[in-house]
């Protein structure tokens, strides 16, 4: 059955919950800004299979987008109550990919304005979302309400960094010149 009723007055649980609690409490703030992400992230993965763009190491766009995805339920398993954490190597591994692909693009002058193609559309509104997550999950590991452990919050941070960076390699690859700002 896809509806228990449990919810109905506005709390839920989680994996390690002795209780029930408010859905507008941090915890379920942040649990719901990480799904919010990850299933964007399944429509940017679905318009990326479309351009079939590829990344440092042979790797695919859509390929790279559904590893952040996979992570993210990492993410969110932990701050649900879960041991899962992320490992350093994720870590890592966002950060080869933005090196990589800031070789490739030109250097960054300024603020762009969004809207090159609209992959590079999606991504920025991920990246954008991403931020959001990041500061949910902060703010719930400074209440002490939950304590993140592993490389969780630098993953999220480097999560932001990779998505602008995909964000600028689809327009680059489309040969879609950044705009910047004109501040009139």
């Amino acid at each position: 059955m896809l509806y228990t009723r449990k919810g109905d007055e506005g709390t839920t649980k989680v994996l390690d919950s002795q209780g029930r609690f408010s859905k507008s409490a941090p915890l379920a703030e942040a649990l719901g800004a990480l799904d919010e992400l990850n299933s964007f992230l399944g429509l940017c993965k679905a318009k990326s299979r479309e351009v079939d763009v590829e990344l440092w190491g042979g790797q695919k766009l859509s390929e790279c987008i559904e590893d952040s995805q996979q992570n993210l339920f990492i993410v969110q398993a932990q701050v649900a109550g879960s041991a899962l954490e992320i490992a350093e190597e994720k870590v890592k591994r966002i950060e080869e990919i933005v090196d990589a692909i800031e070789k490739e693009i030109p250097k960054i002058t300024g603020f762009s304005i969004v809207g090159g193609t609209e992959l590079s559309a999606f991504l920025d509104v991920a990246r954008a979302m991403s931020r959001r997550v990041e500061r949910r999950v902060i703010a719930l590991n400074e209440s002490e309400e939950r304590k993140m452990s592993g490389h969780t919050l630098p993953y999220l941070n480097r999560l932001s960094s990779l998505l602008f960076a995909l964000a600028r390699y689809v327009n680059h690859k489309a040969g879609v010149k950044e705009q910047n700002p004109t501040y009139k």
